[in-house]
């Protein structure tokens, strides 16, 4: 990057000078003291273990050229001075970090159409829906969630569903320069209470649903605080996108800045309807068709009929969401249709396509709450048998492995209980745990405490009809041990019991949906 003047950086904040003045040229932009470096301006963030105002020192010794802080004190603020140190002070910095990071990266988002997406559930397909429509489209666009972030020319592990507003405001810019015209991307409600998107402006803000999550140390206070965090992404959009039968849709708008607001649902009253709704299965795979009313694209183009390749009916109204953005981007009904037909999420009921006469997918579904949702939707597909397949993770609490046993043998037909991410635990102790919850039940099981040959069971005993979860790791490829990551992907354990076995019209299907597995 090239420096800066501290005036151009600062030029949307609201700021007081009390040391320095703004022609300072800005070498890098820092919020972690471990960077700070010569000529560097330092953001002073309050984290939850660590306060980067006890770092200011460091900025002096290093010879850091200005600090932005909250507060500083007397002897501080003279040894600035005295090192000649631009001090900056600002209400709050997280907030400033924002506004000085679009500026430090030159306003990347005034170059894209910025989607941003918000709710306790579907926020990850809904992005993911709504870039392959826009890019069947011919519109390159750009994703940052909860899985990673694709900035037009590479994929990139996500640490937060929504990352730091300086690396947000980063990838952006890389997404702008590698000839992305649209970004969609997840708004959590820790996102909006650290004001990670601050300085952005969207074109468009989409909620999904609202129910109780995220509750507790470091994350929010109660429901009524996460509630409010939510609604605070219609602050700061132009157009506001609803799940107009969400029965906390109103409260959710009471923030609202939107010019216009647009519903989607199955209530009358809805601007996109959905109605008649079937379940899909081929060869398979699960998917719903549903009708729909109120979507007319900008050529004169008519989506009435609509098919996802997403079980249940949550899918319809990530659908619905993914229709409703992509109608504002002047996409046809034709493309729409086959741009969600072609959607893809890495451990989001993701299908491996290795038989003709049961379905196996891969999901991330890591506790009771979200078991129980995803196989109450496989049953209603009425399956021959539904399988799961899940472990527990280590250093976690006990309950949890006692209600996921619960559920899995209350909905399950047979559960596999094999290892996830033990950590520092016993894998046979966290299966101990699960065993306790499923013994509630009547359900049957059987114990494989390695994930590789727990899969394979499935496979070499699945019977036409079965659907066969597994549950647990998701997007994830690794296990986690005793500290160490080892290399551990679910898709790839498949394709080597395939190969095993010397399927080749499996192998045949699974390389045409994932060729990177065989290059």
């Amino acid at each position: 990057m090239e420096k800066k003047r501290l005036s151009v950086i600062l030029k949307k904040l609201e700021h007081t000078f009390l040391a320095g003045e703004g022609e300072k040229e800005i070498s890098a932009l820092v919020y972690d003291s471990r960077q700070i470096s010569e000529g560097c301006l330092f953001v002073a963030i309050r984290g939850a273990n660590f306060d980067g105002h006890s770092a200011l020192p460091q900025a002096i010794e290093k010879k850091a050229a200005a600090v932005l802080a909250e507060q500083i004190e007397a002897p501080l603020l003279l040894a600035c001075e005295a090192a000649g140190i631009a001090v900056v002070q600002v209400q709050d910095t997280r907030y400033a970090l924002g506004l000085a990071a679009a500026a430090w990266f030159g306003d990347p988002a005034e170059k894209l159409f910025t989607v941003g997406i918000t709710g306790t559930k579907g926020k990850t397909t809904t992005t993911y829906l709504i870039q392959s429509v826009l890019q069947h489209a011919g519109i390159a666009c750009g994703l940052i969630g909860t899985i990673e972030v694709d900035n037009g020319r590479e994929h990139i592990p996500a640490v937060n569903t929504t990352p730091e507003s300086y690396l947000v405001q980063e990838y952006f810019a890389q997404m702008a320069a590698n000839g992305c015209k649209a970004v969609v991307m997840e708004v959590s409600s820790q996102a909006l209470k650290m004001h990670r998107v601050a300085g952005i402006h969207f074109d468009l803000g989409v909620f999904t649903n609202l129910s109780p999550d995220h509750i507790g140390p470091n994350e929010h206070a109660d429901f009524e605080e996460y509630k409010y965090c939510k609604s605070l992404l219609f602050s700061q959009c132009a157009v506001g996108l609803v799940n107009g039968d969400d029965p906390y849709a109103e409260e959710i708008l009471q923030q609202s800045r939107c010019s216009a607001v647009e519903r989607f649902g199955f209530a009358e009253g809805n601007d996109y309807r959905a109605a008649e709704v079937q379940l899909v299965q081929n060869s398979g795979a699960l998917g719903v068709r549903f009708q729909l009313s109120g979507w007319q694209a900008g050529d004169g183009s008519v989506l009435k009929q609509v098919e996802a390749p997403f079980p249940g009916r949550f899918s319809v109204y990530n659908a619905l969401a993914a229709l409703a953005v992509c109608k504002h981007l002047q996409v046809t009904a034709g493309d729409a249709q086959a741009g969600l037909l072609r959607a893809h999420v890495k451990g989001r009921i993701e299908m491996l396509p290795v038989s003709e006469t049961y379905t196996l997918m891969i999901d991330y579904a890591h506790n009771a709450m979200a078991l129980k949702s995803l196989l109450e939707t496989l049953r209603e597909y009425e399956p021959g048998r539904i399988v799961t397949l899940f472990g527990c993770g280590g250093n976690r609490a006990k309950s949890r492995r006692y209600e996921m046993g619960e559920v899995s043998g209350r909905l399950s037909d047979l559960s596999i209980i094999t290892s996830d991410n033990p950590r520092s635990e016993e894998p046979l102790e966290i299966i101990a745990d699960i065993i306790n919850g499923m013994q509630k039940t009547e359900g049957a099981y059987v114990e494989i405490p390695d994930r590789r040959e727990a899969i394979a069971y499935a496979m070499h005993h699945a019977q036409p009809g079965d659907v066969i979860v597994l549950a647990g790791k998701g997007h994830e490829d690794y296990q986690e041990i005793r500290g160490v990551k080892y290399p551990m992907d679910e898709r790839v354990l498949v394709k080597e019991i395939l190969e095993a076995d010397g399927d080749a019209a499996a192998l045949k299907r699974m390389q045409a949906k994932y060729p990177a597995l065989f290059a």
